[in-house]
């Protein structure tokens, strides 16, 4: 796996939608989710090539990491915030 330490820019948009999703998640379900999913879009990222976190690798992150017990809830919290999990699923 590649290093997770590495901190990458965030496009400022999906920065501020991810943020928000994040605050409309369930209490006991935000730092799980904050955490592994900050993981993953870093790695997505990295393996796109980029130097910068875009919403395909935070949409990714989500729909890969997040249990698909949590998926309904997920795909709508996407929605309100302006994410569109069609594109990447």
């Amino acid at each position: 796996m590649r290093n997770t330490q590495v901190q990458l820019e965030w496009n400022v948009d999906v920065k501020k939608k991810y943020d928000t999703m994040i605050a409309k998640m369930p209490m006991f379900h935000r730092s799980i989710a904050k955490e592994v999913v900050d993981k993953k879009a870093v790695i997505n990222a990295q393996e796109r090539g980029a130097d910068k976190i875009e919403e395909a690798d935070v949409v990714r992150a989500f729909l890969t990491e997040v249990p698909k017990a949590f998926y309904s809830l997920m795909i709508r919290i996407m929605d309100e915030v302006g994410f569109d999990a069609k594109k990447y699923e």
